[in-house]
């Protein structure tokens, strides 16, 4: 049980005795520290006895220096070892100076700033290139031994990444086609080919919006996803845990999500192939009183499957995009929150961006081979 800081005051021949008694502590001193201060205030040759001070912690030992700086001819200290070390380092710490602040020049911290952001881009190349590397073993064990396949997970992330995404890419592409229609007729109007506008929304939507809208709503809905799930279980230590039974967590965690979305997503694409041309064919037909007969017919003598398998060709690439980045930067989750979300707001910029670019390069690779 604690007991109230106090002390006792003795004079002598050779001068005043303090002798401290009590706990010492920022709880405990109440206003002995005060009342020490103002006793010792101007004193000569004064012994301060701490062989009978309880516990004592830094703000005890404060108090205790401060009132002996009081003194006027100084004090004599009479401690246990323990408690002159703990007065010697508040007072080292008393002495120490402040550190100055040095204003760096602007253009410094330009460098230091351009110097951070060029090694970041070279660590992040790195780590990416691990991931990669890891991620290609971990398939090519699934693909020698198909039993050491987790197909459990692999079923239940289609279903999240996958069935439960449907409406959202669906509805999502289907305004995508009614305003590429809405842009087609009131451009083609002036020149008198709306008649054209079918064709506008046939290449449009099989050729490049059904494939990127589905990505970029993927990457948001499941990079994200990705990202937080395993983030949360490195957090927790659960991935530790893994690799402590002998589980690989590229086993476990990435590959089922690697493989769920490259199975997933040309089944998005092509829902949202037909949810676009559905939307466009609604606009024509309501604005321009074109049949859906006529508008389907015209997609197939006009338009063909060329551009749909163009379409088609870019969504195991971007599956694997999605599903890589946001695997990764869930297990580059560190041990708080911050970084869980650092991680996954980065999951989804990253997969984006790539996408875009992805496509970027497409359309240059498919213009020069005239597809």
């Amino acid at each position: 049980m604690s007991k109230p800081a106090d002390f006792k005051l003795q004079q002598g021949e050779t001068g005043a005795r303090v002798g401290l008694t009590g706990d010492w502590t920022a709880e405990g001193m109440g206003e002995a520290d005060n009342r020490l201060a103002g006793i010792l205030d101007g004193s000569k040759a004064v012994t301060i006895d701490l062989m009978g001070l309880g516990r004592c912690d830094t703000a005890g030992a404060y108090a205790i220096l401060r009132a002996i700086e009081g003194c006027a001819g100084g004090g004599t200290i009479v401690a246990k070892p323990q408690t002159r070390r703990l007065l010697d380092l508040v007072s080292a710490a008393i002495e120490a100076e402040p550190t100055p602040t040095v204003r760096q020049i602007g253009i410094y911290d330009l460098l230091v700033r351009v110097g951070k952001g060029v090694f970041n881009i070279a660590n992040e190349v790195v780590e990416t290139f691990a991931f990669i590397g890891r991620l290609t073993m971990s398939g090519l064990r699934g693909l020698a031994r198909p039993s050491r396949m987790r197909w459990a997970p692999i079923f239940a992330q289609c279903e999240r990444a996958g069935l439960d995404a449907l409406p959202i890419v669906a509805t999502g592409t289907a305004f995508i086609g009614a305003v590429v229609a809405l842009i087609g007729i009131n451009t083609l109007t002036d020149f008198g080919a709306t008649v054209f506008v079918v064709e506008t929304i046939g290449i449009a939507v099989l050729r490049e919006f059904g494939i990127v809208i589905t990505a970029v709503l993927i990457a948001g809905r499941s990079a994200s996803a990705f990202a937080a799930e395993i983030g949360a279980m490195k957090m927790r230590q659960e991935i530790d845990a893994m690799q402590v039974m002998g589980v690989d967590p590229f086993d476990a965690l990435v590959l089922p999500r690697f493989v769920a979305l490259l199975i997933m997503m040309p089944l998005l694409t092509f829902v949202a192939d037909l949810a676009g041309l559905a939307g466009g064919m609604l606009v024509t037909w309501s604005l321009l009183d074109l049949s859906p007969t006529f508008f389907m017919q015209r997609i197939v003598d006009n338009v063909g499957a060329t551009h749909f398998w163009v379409g088609i060709s870019k969504a195991p690439i971007m599956a694997a995009v999605i599903a890589g980045i946001g695997s990764r930067q869930g297990m580059e989750v560190g041990g708080d929150v911050i970084s869980l979300g650092q991680r996954v707001t980065s999951a989804v910029v990253q997969a984006i961006f790539t996408i875009i670019v992805i496509d970027a390069i497409f359309a240059v690779l498919y213009m020069k081979l005239d597809v």
